[in-house]
């Protein structure tokens, strides 16, 4: 399996996660704290400017459904 390939599957598991669940992955599900610690790498990646530009374009997507599913203070 290609590092391409591994990329593109841990994506499909991360957007995966988020549209079944309706929420971003936990740092207090031990199951997906992997998800969690993916989804930071490479938003640090892309913050710095080492993401290739086809993946970036995707990994803006999911942060647009991070977004979408970012939870609220209840008091607000």
């Amino acid at each position: 399996m290609t590092q391409e390939e591994k990329w593109q599957a841990k994506y499909d598991e991360v957007v995966a996660i988020i549209q079944a669940n309706k929420r971003n992955p936990s740092k207090h599900r031990i199951e997906e704290h992997d998800m969690l610690n993916w989804v930071k790498a490479n938003r640090k990646r892309m913050n710095v400017g080492e993401m290739r530009e086809e993946r970036r374009e995707m990994f803006e997507k999911l942060l647009g459904l991070c977004e979408q599913y970012k939870l609220k203070n209840q008091y607000e």
